[in-house]
């Protein structure tokens, strides 16, 4: 599989700024920098999900390395974090390389000793395993202290100091600490455990200062593994919340579990087995993260994909835009089919859900534009996988369902205007569409009415589901509502107030899905203005430079960050419809494929930086373009893996 090697030297930066993941299929994850310094309150080494894929809880937040070298009474320390402006300690000096695959890899140099750390996360279970190898010069020892610092937290929150929270029971070969809630267990295959109960007050997490959030928590040492090594060897450490039979892991088993298949690519109607690129393969191990189980309303196991980590959980929206680029284009079609199903087996007035509570799992119907995706979703997997099953027939008869509920008027006031055939929703205090900011009551990206995305889903479903006649009378209101002229190309919105005319990236969803209300020409002048006005080297910004609005900085505490989310912010995601329309133009031609592959470099060679292996969620609208929001993005991902694949990449 594809990995990601940094040599790091004993530098603190640039490495403080880039970060990892790894992920174990069930919503858990584990997070943090290269250099092993928690920036965020997300970063833990096991974020536990007791509800997967979410209920997720926070339970070790990293741990203390301390080497006393040849019985030495002074030791150094491994480990590194932030204290207000402080760091201590100052574990990056002695680090030399960084390792990602399967598992996150450290090595350290200690004078002429050599320790290595190696975190695995178990499949589809709350636990994180740990191995350190210590390789010694013949004649020297090394006395090993690992500090499990442990939180027990929401992921959301932070934990402050309180001498009666925590019950700790330490024996010589296990480790047990309990908020009274839940449990996290330690064991190791040597050393012994000691008791501590030691607080370190004060910990900064640096990102959340920028955010403008709650930035400082304070965290509990429960004990200390101590291992002494008189000759080279190796020490497992197992951590499970709320789990049994730790002693029964097996750290190569493990390993193993966690790997992903080889990687291959489908396309439809011919199956591509064997090797892909180095750009295709990273893009595949990427999206291995997004995919995890997620248990039914009737019992059964499901699939559903994350939205991003470390925050999101599965996004109606989010998952039908991502499902071509994760699963399709890799063959993934019986998870492909368990996604859709689980949709369909929701829809609820015409509507699927947009989420999925994080603590409960209710589902919540809060879009206008999650149902239309999920109809185009439902037709690119059976036309990728032509799947023959009664999951056919169900899956038209939930895009049935949609239109049906569109066409009498469902919640939101999402409704199809008899006087055109177009889709109109919301009022001036909802966000339905997917530029949803708002914060203290305040919209800021209103596009109630009639948004230009929404009439482009619906005109393309009704030609997918064969409304024909419909479809007809929705091609011509949509071009006599939304077209402006040659040079702006279709206005964003059109409600009371008016059409809005101000140039964002939502007109190119006309030209980009597979039926078009727009003649060629028309298409043309879509793309050319959308790349005149919007392409940058990270995805299209989602308001002109040059219109009143536009926030080139996506920073600052959260209604700032909100102002700017979509007036202004580049989102990666949208260079796969912004292709798709670039190539639809250009009839696929050699040329435009080699344009469309320079287009994915910058993209591609971002998963070299920000979080090692991923794919931001956004990107500052001005120039360098810092990468912002959600540092690994689910769609982020699919749509530079599709086109890839499409382009050759």
């Amino acid at each position: 599989m594809a990995s990601y090697c940094i040599d790091t030297q004993g530098e603190l930066r640039p490495y403080l700024g880039y970060e990892w993941l790894l992920t174990n299929g069930a919503g858990a994850y584990a997070s943090s920098t290269v250099v092993g310094c928690n920036t965020r309150r997300y970063h833990a080494l096991l974020c536990a999900a007791t509800l997967p894929p979410l209920g997720r809880v926070v339970a070790l937040n990293r741990v203390g390395e301390l080497v006393y070298l040849d019985g030495r009474s002074d030791f150094l320390e491994l480990s590194i974090s932030q204290f207000g402006s402080v760091f201590h300690p100052r574990g990056d000096r002695y680090l030399r390389r960084f390792e990602l695959a399967t598992t996150a890899r450290w090595q350290f140099h200690v004078e002429d000793v050599t320790i290595s750390r190696e975190l695995v996360l178990v499949r589809g279970r709350n636990v994180a395993g740990l191995r350190y190898r210590v390789d010694l010069p013949e004649g020297r020892t090394a006395d090993l202290h690992l500090l499990p610092f442990v939180t027990l937290r929401d992921y959301h929150a932070l934990r402050r100091h309180d001498p009666a929270l925590f019950d700790v029971r330490c024996g010589s070969d296990d480790l047990r600490v309990t908020d009274g809630h839940r449990v996290l267990e330690f064991c190791s295959d040597g050393g012994r455990f000691e008791h501590r109960g030691d607080w370190w007050h004060g910990q900064t997490y640096a990102l959340e200062t920028e955010r403008g959030l709650d930035d400082t928590e304070d965290l509990f040492v429960p004990g200390a593994l101590v291992q002494r090594f008189a000759s080279s060897g190796t020490l497992t450490v197992w951590a499970g919340l709320d789990e049994s039979r730790l002693r029964e892991l097996d750290w190569n088993r493990a390993v193993q579990a966690a790997t992903p298949p080889p990687p291959r690519i489908v396309v439809p109607g011919a199956r591509v087995e064997g090797p892909v690129s180095v750009a295709v393969g990273q893009l595949l191990r990427a999206a291995n993260d997004f995919v995890v189980s997620r248990r039914r309303g009737d019992g059964g196991e499901g699939t559903t994909i994350i939205a991003g980590y470390p925050w999101f959980g599965d996004w109606g929206r989010d998952t039908m835009i991502s499902l071509p680029g994760l699963l399709l284009v890799s063959g993934r079609f019986r998870e492909a089919a368990a996604v859709l199903d689980l949709y369909a087996a929701h829809v609820s007035e015409g509507m699927v859900p947009n989420r999925f509570d994080d603590y409960t799992n209710e589902p919540s119907y809060n879009t206008v534009d999650a149902s239309l995706w999920f109809i185009h979703a439902a037709f690119e997997y059976l036309r990728y996988s032509d799947d023959r099953t009664p999951l056919r027939d169900k899956l038209i008869d939930a895009c049935r369902q949609v239109v049906e509920g569109y066409r009498r008027g469902t919640r939101y006031n999402i409704h199809m205007d008899e006087a055109d055939g177009l889709i109109a929703a919301g009022g001036p205090d909802t966000q339905l569409t997917w530029m949803d900011a708002k914060h203290d009551g305040v919209v800021f990206t209103p596009r109630h009415g009639k948004a230009v995305e929404i009439n482009a889903l619906w005109y393309n479903a009704l030609m997918l589901l064969g409304e024909e006649q419909l479809a007809g009378r929705v091609r011509q209101s949509f071009v006599r509502t939304f077209w402006q002229n040659p040079f702006r190309g279709l206005c964003d919105t059109v409600n009371e107030n008016g059409p809005d005319r101000r140039i964002r990236p939502n007109q190119i969803f006309a030209v980009s899905l597979p039926h078009s209300p727009l003649s060629e020409d028309q298409q043309a002048v879509v793309v050319e203005v959308v790349r005149r006005e919007l392409l940058t080297p990270f995805g299209l910004r989602t308001l002109a430079r040059s219109e009143p609005g536009y926030r080139p900085r996506y920073t600052g505490p959260p209604g700032q960050r909100d102002a700017a989310y979509h007036n202004g912010t580049v989102w990666p995601w949208l260079i796969g419809p912004f292709l798709d329309a670039y190539l639809r133009v250009h009839h696929q031609s050699a040329d435009a494929q080699r344009q469309a592959r320079v287009w994915l470099g910058p993209l591609l060679n971002h998963m070299n930086q920000g979080c090692i292996g991923q794919i931001s969620e956004c990107f500052d609208g001005d120039e360098p373009h810092r990468p912002v929001g959600c540092p690994a993005q689910a769609w982020s991902v699919a749509e530079v893996l599709r086109l890839a694949v499409a382009v050759g990449a």
